[in-house]
Order: structure tokens, then C-alpha cells, then sequence
């Protein structure tokens, strides 16, 4: 009888135990610190459940701050204080009952002419301040204005740069700390060949990129090359079972003009690619520029690669670009994905006085698309790739295809100021359904249409022989892929909002160095939350918040 009337009573608690689970508050807590790991007393955090509901807490004097009574559910927190940039963390999600611990970094601007710290993995915010020079791209030919004229005409050029940090910009970015390299040297007066390197060491991800170039131009500045790339890139993920990723590329290009009239320019790369199984990838590019008039560009264009990012910023190549160079890949089941594209487009350009115009018509089709995300992952499940250092990881998503028009107006105001506007409408990968489970979003990307529309300024600074590039590009919705994302014309930006700096340092006799500072998606905008394998909340993005800095010298 006791025994039944113990049963009894056991089956009345646990059914009436999840209703009153449910109702039980939780709590956030966890610790608020600098970059250097110093703690922040005073700091503000916000916490947010929704439009209507939030709560206001301050750090005490050990950088500690606490919340209880929190309901289930999601939630935003947002912390700030002065003389540092705001830190957000959106969709925590809070179980009932339970009590969630998160460490927030603050940084500042001024993080970025020092070389990143070393933290733990819990101390670290989802999105990572980084630095990491622009100089890792070999520069072979650095035709600076504050330099000497007679410096473009040396027959050796050499140049090196020191870099630390990591790049956000997914798998096989970079090491934590590398070393950039390129010789070269002109032959038989019309040709030159080259031989740069980029080498990554350190306790990140070892890396190296060797590249072997050849080029030969007549006296109208066209002609062949060839180019020959072997990349290496060894990941120390266990998941992957440390394999690591090999890639030999050739290169062949040719390029002539016909009476002054036509331009055509074309060639193609071979990869091969060892990760996970063996790949190849043969990526054919082609352009036609008829000069309707001194003043009018008709231009035919097609391409199976993304466009350069770095050619607007004053670098005349990137031979040895470790987190710009392809392949692009990603993995769904434990098999390699090698992102194809193929872009063509139609356009027409128009000088009209200080002011430039071009109409495009464009049409992109891209397979197994390698999107970008931002936040720590624990578990891979063979569907998405990490790069621990960085905190960014790359995932397959699906396939784009689409259509649109680009509209570009540029207007020099003077030699040291120029101002471009570009609007552009077409197809972007979006995510349909919100805070789905990162191995499920697959199925709930597709193709939606976006406007986006970029204001960017460029110029010099005659005093300081300053170059400096400010950019923001905003899309309508929150895209995953950018609209237009083979644009590479004179109004091409990165999403959101950009700025870079290089500054030419004091002459050293016998070299030329500048100071580099490069900051993308600074305001953080663009994230997508999902929630990943282990449970917390990462996010899908366009363009990952960065910041870059360092030195180049040229010899």
C-alpha cells in the first residue's frame, strides 16, 4: 500500500515539475574587460528580451556584473563604457532555471596599432577586433606618390612585411602570425619575373602561399603571363582529423589591343585541390573594351572568380594573398564543396568632365556558395569549417542565381578627392526562417532580391601624403551575400561601413615604409543569428567586423 500511495505521489511531482520549471527565472552574469584582460568597473549592460522588457545592471569594482529574475527566453545584451566601443551579443538563449555565464571584451580603436592578446577561449566576444596588417599582400609594384619618381624604374624591386594576427574571413585565412616576401626583377627590358610568399607561424593556423610569376609587356603595356601558386594551409582542428589543405594553381593570361579601338584581355587558372578527397577546378576568365569614342567604354565581361578587394586600395597584385586567394570551400557530410561561379556583364561607361557614369547589366550564377559566419563553435558535424584562431567559420550555402543593374557615378572634385556613388539591384542568399539551427539553415536559404547603395570618398592628404579610403554600403533586409558581389568597378565597396588609412613613414635611405590601418564592418552590421551545434548562438554574415593594422617596407 505504501508502495502505491510513493508511486502515486511521484507521478503528481513529475507531472506538475515541468509547468513549475517553467515559470522559474534565470540568470546572466559573468565579468566585463578590456582588451588586456584589465576588468571594467561601471560599465553599463543592457539587457533586452524584447521591445518593451529590459533590464540595467553596472559592473562592480572586479568587472562583474549580475542579473536574476530573467524569464525564458532570448535575449540581447548590450554593454558599453566610456572610451570603448560597444559590445553586443543577441539571441542568449535562457532556459528556465538556469543560470548562463558570459564574458564580455571591450575594445578600442586604439587596439589596433597593438598586436592582438591572447585569451582564453571563454574570455572571448563573439566578434573578434583582429589584427592583422594589409601588408601581408606582396607588393611587386608600389608605385606610391609621396616616392620618388625614379623608384618605379628600379630593375629589382623587394619588399616584406611582418604580420600579426588573423584575418574574419572564414576558413583558411591566416596563421596568427605571418611573414609576406616578394622579389622582382625585370629581364630582357620587356619582362619581369617575380617570386613572393607569404608564411604563417605561431600557435594559430600554419599557413604558406609561394607564388612564382612571369610577365612580359610590349612597348603599348600589353602582353602574356604566367603564374604558378602552391598553397598549403594545416589546420590543428581534431574534428578534421588534422587534414590539412593543398592547392596547386597555373595561371595564363593574354592580353592586346587592336588600332586602339579594342581591348581584349582573357585567360584561365587550373586548380588542384587535396582536402578531404581530391579536386579540380578550371576557372576561365575574358574581357572585350570597345572605345566607342575617346570619352565612351562599351565593356563585355566574364569571370569564374570573385574580384580582387584589395586593387581599389592602392596594390597593384596580391601574388601571395593567404585569406584572398582561392579556392573557396566548405564541406556538407564530410565531402569537399569548391565554390564555381560564373559571372558575365554588359556595360557602358561615359566620361563627361570630371564626372564618370556607368550603366551594367549583370547575371551571376553561383554553386555551393561559401558563406561566412562569426561566433566560437565547438562541434563541426562535418557541415561547416572553423578557423579557431579568427573565430569565424565557413559554411555551405546552397546554390545563388541571379540577375541585376548597376548604376556608378564618379566625380573627381579634385586631385586629391574623388567621390563615388553606386547603386545596384539584384539577388542575394537570405536566410527565410530566423533562429533556425545552423545545420538546418541550409534548407531555408534561398534567392531574394536587394537594393544596395554605397557612398565611398577617396583621397590624399597633401601635407602627410595620407591615402585614406572611407566606404558604407547599405542593402535593404539583412542578406547573407552581398548584392553584386562580382562588382568591380570604381564604386565597389565592402558592405556596411569601411575605412583605410596608409601613411607614408619617415624615409629610411634605403627603404620605404608605410603605416597600415584597415577597418571593415566597423558598426558590427549585417549578423544573422542561428544557433549552432553546441547550443549558443553564432551568426551569418556578410562582411565579419574587423580591424587590420601594421607596417610594409619596400626596398
Amino acid at each position: 500500500m505504501k508502495l502505491r500511495q510513493l508511486a502515486y505521489w511521484a507521478v503528481i511531482v513529475g507531472l506538475s515539475l515541468p509547468a513549475w520549471a517553467g515559470e522559474q527565472p534565470g540568470v546572466i552574469s559573468g565579468f566585463v574587460r578590456s582588451a588586456s584582460g584589465m576588468p571594467q568597473m561601471g560599465a553599463m549592460v543592457e539587457i533586452a528580451r524584447s521591445t518593451s522588457q529590459s533590464w540595467t545592471v553596472f559592473t562592480d569594482g572586479s568587472g562583474f556584473y549580475y542579473a536574476s529574475g530573467l524569464l525564458p527566453g532570448f535575449y540581447s545584451i548590450r554593454v558599453s563604457a566610456a572610451s570603448f566601443l560597444p559590445a553586443l551579443r543577441e539571441k542568449v538563449g535562457l532556459r528556465a532555471g538556469t543560470s548562463i555565464h558570459l564574458n564580455i571584451t571591450l575594445n578600442t580603436l586604439l587596439d589596433s596599432v597593438h598586436v592582438a592578446p591572447r585569451h582564453n577561449a571563454n574570455d572571448q566576444d563573439d566578434w573578434k577586433w583582429t589584427l592583422r596588417s594589409a601588408a601581408n599582400r606582396p607588393i611587386l609594384r608600389f608605385d606610391d606618390p609621396a616616392a620618388p619618381a625614379e623608384q618605379a624604374d628600379h630593375d629589382l624591386k623587394t619588399s616584406v612585411s611582418f604580420v600579426a594576427g588573423s584575418t574574419a574571413e572564414g576558413y583558411g585565412s591566416g596563421s596568427d602570425m605571418s611573414t609576406a616576401f616578394s622579389v622582382e626583377r625585370s629581364i630582357f627590358s620587356a619582362s619581369r619575373v617575380g617570386v613572393s610568399g607569404n608564411v604563417g607561424y605561431g600557435d594559430g593556423l600554419p599557413s604558406a602561399v609561394l607564388r612564382a610569376l612571369y610577365t612580359h609587356r610590349e612597348a603599348d603595356g600589353f602582353g602574356p603571363s604566367l603564374a604558378i601558386t602552391m598553397r598549403r594551409f594545416a589546420p590543428s582542428d581534431p574534428n578534421l582529423h588534422d587534414a590539412a589543405l593543398q592547392a596547386l594553381a597555373l595561371n595564363a593570361g593574354e592580353d592586346f589591343s587592336m588600332a586602339d579601338v579594342v581591348e581584349l584581355k582573357f585567360g584561365s587558372e587550373l586548380q588542384a585541390i587535396q582536402f578531404l578527397g581530391h579536386v579540380t577546378a578550371f576557372r576561365p576568365y575574358g574581357s572585350l573594351d570597345v572605345h566607342a569614342s575617346p570619352n565612351t567604354v562599351v565593356q563585355y565581361a566574364f569571370t569564374t572568380s570573385r574580384p580582387n578587394a584589395w586593387a581599389d586600395q592602392g596594390f597593384d597584385s596580391t601574388p601571395a594573398d593567404l585569406s584572398g586567394t582561392d579556392p573557396r570551400l566548405s564541406v556538407s557530410n564530410f565531402t569537399t564543396r569548391v565554390e564555381n561561379a560564373r559571372h558575365q556583364e554588359l556595360s557602358v561607361s561615359r566620361r563627361i568632365g570630371a564626372n564618370s557614369l556607368q550603366l551594367a547589366a549583370f547575371q551571376d550564377r553561383v554553386a555551393n556558395t561559401a558563406l561566412l559566419g562569426a561566433g566560437e563553435v565547438t562541434a563541426v558535424g562535418g557541415f561547416l569549417l572553423p578557423d579557431l584562431y579568427s573565430g569565424t567559420f565557413t559554411y555551405t550555402g546552397g546554390n545563388l542565381d541571379t540577375d541585376g543593374l548597376r548604376l556608378v557615378l564618379e566625380r573627381k572634385f579634385c586631385s586629391d578627392l574623388t567621390g563615388t556613388l553606386d547603386f545596384a539591384f539584384g539577388g542575394a542568399l537570405d536566410l527565410a526562417q530566423p533562429d533556425v539551427q545552423l545545420q538546418d539553415a541550409r534548407q531555408w536559404i534561398a534567392t531574394t532580391r536587394h537594393q544596395a547603395l554605397a557612398a565611398k570618398f577617396s583621397g590624399t592628404i597633401h601635407r602627410t601624403h595620407t591615402r585614406w579610403i572611407a566606404s558604407y554600403r547599405w542593402v535593404n533586409g539583412t542578406p547573407l551575400t552581398p548584392v553584386d558581389m562580382f562588382n568591380s568597378s570604381p564604386g565597389r565597396s565592402d558592405p556596411f561601413l569601411n575605412l583605410f588609412i596608409r601613411q607614408p613613414m619617415p624615409a629610411m635611405g634605403f627603404a620605404h615604409m608605410d603605416a597600415i590601418i584597415d577597418l571593415r564592418n566597423l558598426l558590427a552590421q549585417g549578423y544573422v543569428p542561428v544557433v549552432g551545434v553546441d547550443g549558443q548562438t553564432v551568426y551569418l554574415v556578410q562582411a565579419a567586423r574587423s580591424v587590420r593594422g601594421g607596417l610594409a617596407i619596400t626596398f
